[in-house]
């Protein structure tokens, strides 16, 4: 018997400025922490990283946080990478409570040269939900207020198209609106 194949790393410490600077992870959708959702997704990884502010989960987390505090996504990565101990690492973003096993299970499938990203109906990769050779993501230039876009974009990977709404994340109050009511729905018995 084998164990997981990946460890995954949850970015969970953004200033949600667009959400009146409180923490939009914490908020209650469909009666369940946002994150909570999320780390559903990643619960088969070996090891969880999240990068935020220590609160209690549904899984249990490795906390640390990006320096300085509030560096940016590529700084959080950075600082997850520290403690992540399997060849494969999964980035996603704490606030896609849509966010599925099947599709994260489909991304570390997906990995061709060093890494998979989702990629949006558009065809737009999403930087925030993807999986990656780990030895890959260390080799980058990962701080603060580095683009995602041209880190991540500067490796070889294949882009894997999402499920509709798998890329949904809750930057703004209708987001949350309209992603509360697809928790509320999917919820529902058949």
């Amino acid at each position: 018997m084998t164990g997981p194949s990946y460890d995954a790393i949850v970015l969970a410490g953004g200033e949600s400025r667009r959400m009146g600077g409180n923490d939009k992870t914490a908020m209650t959708l469909a009666g369940r922490p946002m994150l909570d959702y999320v780390l559903d997704a990643v619960a088969a990884a070996g090891r969880v990283v999240a990068v935020g502010l220590p609160r209690p989960t549904s899984i249990e987390v490795r906390w640390c946080r990006e320096e300085p505090p509030g560096g940016g996504p590529a700084a959080a990565i950075a600082a997850a990478l520290s403690l992540v101990t399997a060849e494969t690492v999964v980035v996603v973003g704490g606030d896609q409570p849509l966010l599925t096993a099947s599709v994260v299970e489909a991304l570390v499938a997906g990995i061709a040269g060093d890494g998979c990203v989702g990629v949006d109906a558009d065809g737009r990769p999403q930087w925030l939900l993807g999986a990656w050779r780990t030895a890959a993501l260390r080799s980058l230039p990962l701080g603060p207020g580095a683009s995602l876009r041209d880190t991540l974009g500067s490796l070889t990977w294949t882009g894997a198209v999402l499920p509709a709404g798998a890329e949904s994340d809750c930057d703004t109050p209708d987001d949350v609106r309209r992603i509360e009511a697809a928790l509320t729905e999917r919820s529902l018995p058949a």
